[in-house]
C-alpha cells in the first residue's frame, strides 16, 4: 500500500504569517537563483496495445536498482538537491521560525499512557531534546521502572533509524525487535534478553510486519520479504536454533500479488497467517501452543471478498464483505471454520470496519454518516455505543492488549480537540480521561471553529469536507486556504487535530480536508467509486471541493495551497495538470506519478499487489488507455503550472525515487511559466522521509516555508 503515515501527519503542519493577505500576489523564483538543473532527454519509447509511449527520462531509473550507483543519475539528483538548498537559503530564518514554533507546541518529555499486559505496565517516553523514544516497563503490582529499549542509543551514529516493531514474549523475558537503518523497509529481526539488554539472536535481515510469539515463549512467527520487497512467507523460529532451520508455515506461491502477514487473536489462542491483496484474502490459523501443527484454512480466497478473524469463547468472529458492501459480522466453530452464521447483518447506513473479541464484549469499529463510532456488543446480544459529543471527530480503540481488560482504551481527536486517551467503563457508561495532548506554548480551543460541509461533485455526489478556522473568520473570498486529501486504498483521512496548523489558522487560513472518493469515509462503496476504472472521480472530487469552497467564499482561485503524499501525490499531479489556475502552491511528497510505467513493471515491489487498485495495463488494453489518460507524468503539457515542491527518497521501496525525478524533469521541460519548482531527494531515507521527530519536523517546516513564500494567498514571513 502506498500509504505515507509521516506525510499524512505532516500534511497539516502550517506556516507562519505576519502581513495582511492583500499585500502579496504570486511570487516567481528569485532573480539571482542559478538556472535550474535540466535532465538530459534520451529518446526512449515503447508500444503497448497499439499505443506508442514516449519516455525520454526513463534513464533516471538506475538499471542496477535497488543499488543506485549510476553516476549520471546521482549527479542529477545531487544537482536538484543543491538547487533546492540554493532556492531555500534566503528562507532559512523563516524555516527556523516555523520549526521553533512547531517544536514549541510539542511536549519534549512527552510520555504515553501505560498499557497493562499481564504482570507488566508498558509505556514510552522522550527525554527533553531527544529525537527518539525510550521504552519502559514496571511490574503492574508496583515496583521500579526500567528501560527495556533505548532508541536514542540504538540510533546513535545512524543517518536513519526506525523501530518497526517490538513484541514481548508471554513470559516477559524477551523481546522480538525489528529495526530498519536505511529506510528500505527491510528490517533486521533480533531477539533481546530483557534482563541483560543484549541481543542474543539475529533471526533475519529482511523481516517486515510484527512478529508473534508462541504460547511457550520459545518461538517467534515472522514474515520476510523477497528480493522484490514482497512479504511472501511466514516462518517459525525456535530460540537457540540456527535460522537456517526455521520452518516455513506458509509461503505464497499461487499469486505474486498476495502479501503474507501474521498476527494473533485477542484471546491469544491462535496465530493468524493471512495472505491477500487490496480486495481479497484468505486466512490460516495455527494453535499458539502448537505452532508446528498444520495450518487450518478458514475460507479459500475469492475475488473481491475480504475477511478478518478474531477468537473468543471457543468461537471465531469474522468480519466480511461476502454478502454486503459494508460488511457483516459472523461467527463460526473452529472445527468448521468456513461455516459462517450472521451475528450482525450488513447495512447501507452502518459501515462495519473492525472487530476485536474480548472476554465481555465484541468491540466494533464502525462509521455512520462518515463519523467514527465504537460499539460494544455483549455476547448475550445487548449493545451500547460509546458516547462522543462533538459534531465531527475521529475515534477508535487503541492499546487494548489484554483479553479481559477492566476498561476499554480509546483514542479520540477532532480538528479543535487535541488527541485524547480515554478508558471507557461500560458498567457505568463513563469515559475517563487519561491524557490530553499538552500544547506547552498554549492553546485555547474556544478560539477555533470546526465545520463539516457537503459539497457536490460534478456527478452530483456530495463530498464531505472538514474545516477548521479561527472564530470570527469572515468569508469574503480573500483569505488563503490549505486543502488536503489522500483518496486511495480506502483510507479515510480523519478530521483530527494537529498542533502545527495553528500557525496557519491563527493567521487567517482555513484548513480543509476533502473526504474524496477513493477513501472509505462514506462506506466501502465510497472507496470503490475511486479505484480502477472510476479513478478519476477522486481527482474530480478534489477539484470540485476547491471550486465549491471558492463559491462559498472561503477563498479564491490562486489562493489555495494543496498537499498530498504517495497516492495523494498522484492526486496532486493529476489536479495540477487539469486545473493549474486554482492552486497557489503545491507540495507533492513521494508522489506516485509515473503510474503507467510502474503498473507495467511486475518486477517492482508493489505492482502485482496493486493491479486490483489501479488496473493491470499489461493484460487489459482498456485499463492501459484509462491509466494513460490520467497518469500525471504522461499528461504534463505545455502550460503554466503553480509553484511546486516535490520530494522523494532514494531508498523508498513504495514509490521509487525515479517517479518524482522523472516527473520533475518533464515539468521543467514543458512548463511555460517562471514559477519556482523544487525537488528534494532524501539520499539516505525512504518513503517516510527522515527519521527522528525533530528531523521530520524540520522537513515539515521546509515544505510550509515553501508554501508560505509561494502561495498567492500567503502573507509574508517574520
Amino acid at each position: 500500500m502506498r500509504l505515507l503515515p509521516l506525510a499524512l501527519l505532516a500534511a497539516f503542519a502550517t506556516p507562519l504569517f505576519a502581513q495582511p493577505v492583500s499585500q502579496r500576489g504570486p511570487m516567481t523564483k528569485p532573480a539571482d537563483l542559478p538556472a535550474a538543473p535540466r535532465a538530459e532527454q534520451r529518446p526512449h519509447s515503447y508500444e503497448r496495445h497499439g499505443v506508442t509511449v514516449q519516455d525520454n527520462y526513463a534513464w533516471l531509473r538506475d538499471s542496477s536498482y535497488p543499488v543506485v550507483d549510476d553516476a549520471d543519475v546521482l549527479n542529477y539528483l545531487k544537482a536538484e538537491n543543491a538547487y533546492f538548498e540554493a532556492a531555500m537559503a534566503p528562507h532559512q530564518p523563516l524555516i527556523e521560525t516555523l520549526f521553533q514554533e512547531m517544536r514549541g507546541r510539542i511536549k519534549e518529555d512527552d510520555a504515553s499512557v501505560p498499557v497493562k499486559d499481564g504482570d507488566w505496565l508498558y509505556w514510552w517516553a522522550f527525554d527533553t531534546g531527544a529525537q527518539y523514544r525510550k521504552w519502559f516497563r514496571r511490574p503492574a503490582a508496583g515496583g521500579e521502572a526500567r528501560v527495556i529499549y533505548d532508541e536514542p542509543r540504538e540510533a546513535e551514529g545512524k543517518e536513519y533509524f526506525r523501530l518497526g516493531a517490538m513484541t514481548i514474549s508471554p513470559d516477559g523475558r524477551r523481546a522480538a525487535i525489528l529495526v530498519d537503518d536505511d529506510g528500505s523497509e527491510r528490517f533486521a529481526l533480533k531477539i533481546r534478553d530483557l534482563a541483560t539488554g543484549q541481543d542474543v539472536e539475529t533471526v533475519t535481515e529482511v523481516g517486515i510486519g510484527e512478529p508473534v510469539w508462541t504460547a511457550d515463549s520459545q518461538g517467534v512467527v515472522y514474515t520476510e520479504v523477497n528480493e522484490n520487497w514482497r512479504s511472501y512467507r511466514a516462518r517459525l523460529h525456535r530460540l537457540g536454533r540456527p535460522p537456517a532451520e526455521d520452518r516455513t508455515l506458509y509461503e505464497e506461491t499461487e499469486n505474486i500479488a498476495f502479501s503474507v502477514g501474521v498476527g494473533k487473536t485477542q484471546d491469544r489462542r491462535w496465530i493468524v497467517i493471512q495472505t491477500g491483496e487490496n480486495s481479497s484474502n484468505e486466512t490460516r490459523l495455527v494453535p499458539a501452543d502448537n505452532p508446528e501443527a498444520a495450518p487450518i484454512l478458514v475460507a479459500a480466497r475469492r475475488p473481491d471478498i475480504q475477511y478478518s478473524i478474531d477468537s473468543a469463547h471457543g468461537k471465531l468472529w469474522i468480519l466480511t464483505n461476502d454478502d454486503h458492501i459494508n460488511f457483516r459480522i459472523a461467527e463460526a466453530d473452529p472445527a468448521r471454520p468456513g461455516e459462517w452464521r450472521t451475528v450482525i447483518a450488513g447495512s447501507d447506513e452502518v459501515y462495519l470496519r473492525g472487530i476485536s473479541s474480548f472476554r465481555d464484549h465484541l468491540v466494533i469499529s464502525e462509521r455512520v454518516n462518515g463519523l467514527d463510532q465504537v460499539r460494544l456488543r455483549a455476547y448475550d446480544g445487548s449493545e451500547e455505543r460509546v458516547p462522543f459529543r462533538e459534531a465531527s471527530y475521529t475515534a477508535s480503540p487503541a492499546g487494548n492488549a489484554e483479553y479481559a481488560p477492566a476498561a476499554y482504551r480509546l483514542s479520540y481527536s477532532s480538528m479543535v480537540t487535541p488527541p485524547t486517551v480515554y478508558d471507557y467503563h461500560p458498567a457505568d457508561d463513563r469515559l475517563e480521561v487519561l491524557k490530553v495532548q499538552e500544547i506547552p506554548s498554549g492553546y485555547d480551543p474556544s478560539q477555533y471553529v470546526t465545520e463539516r460541509l457537503m459539497i457536490p461533485s460534478r456527478d452530483g455526489k456530495l463530498v464531505p469536507v472538514s474545516l477548521v478556522h479561527r472564530r470570527g473568520f469572515e468569508r469574503n473570498g480573500q483569505a488563503p486556504l490549505f486543502l488536503y486529501a489522500y483518496g486511495a486504498y480506502g483510507y479515510a483521512v480523519p478530521p483530527a487535530f494537529n498542533a502545527n496548523r495553528l500557525s496557519l489558522v491563527d493567521r487567517g487560513y482555513t484548513v480543509a480536508i476533502a473526504h474524496i472518493r477513493g477513501g472509505d469515509d462514506l462506506g466501502y462503496g465510497w472507496y470503490l467509486q475511486g479505484k480502477l476504472n472510476q479513478r478519476t472521480n477522486t481527482f474530480n472530487d478534489f477539484v470540485d471541493v476547491a471550486k465549491g469552497l471558492i463559491e462559498q467564499r472561503y477563498t479564491s482561485a490562486g489562493r489555495i495551497a494543496i498537499s498530498g503524499g504517495s497516492a495523494g501525490g498522484e492526486l496532486m499531479g493529476a489536479v495540477v495538470n487539469s486545473d493549474p489556475e486554482l492552486w497557489g502552491a503545491v507540495v507533492a511528497d513521494v508522489p506516485f506519478v509515473d503510474v503507467v510505467n510502474t503498473m507495467l513493471d511486475d518486477t517492482l515491489p508493489l505492482t502485482p499487489g496493486e493491479w486490483n487498485e489501479w488496473g493491470n495495463p499489461i493484460t487489459d488494453a482498456q485499463a492501459f488507455r484509462y491509466m494513460l489518460s490520467y497518469s500525471p507524468y504522461d499528461n504534463v503539457r505545455a502550460q503554466a503550472y503553480p509553484p511546486m515542491f516535490i520530494t522523494g527518497g532514494l531508498n523508498d521501496p513504495r514509490v521509487t525515487y525515479w517517479e518524482p525525478a522523472k516527473w520533475n524533469a518533464r515539468l521543467r521541460e514543458l512548463r511555460t511559466d517562471n514559477n519556482l519548482q523544487l525537488m528534494k531527494i532524501n539520499m539516505g531515507a525512504g518513503h517516510g522521509g527522515q527519521s527522528g521527530r525533530w528531523s521530520a519536523l524540520r522537513e515539515v517546516a521546509e515544505s510550509y516555508a515553501f508554501m508560505l513564500t509561494q502561495n498567492a494567498g500567503g502573507t509574508g514571513a517574520r
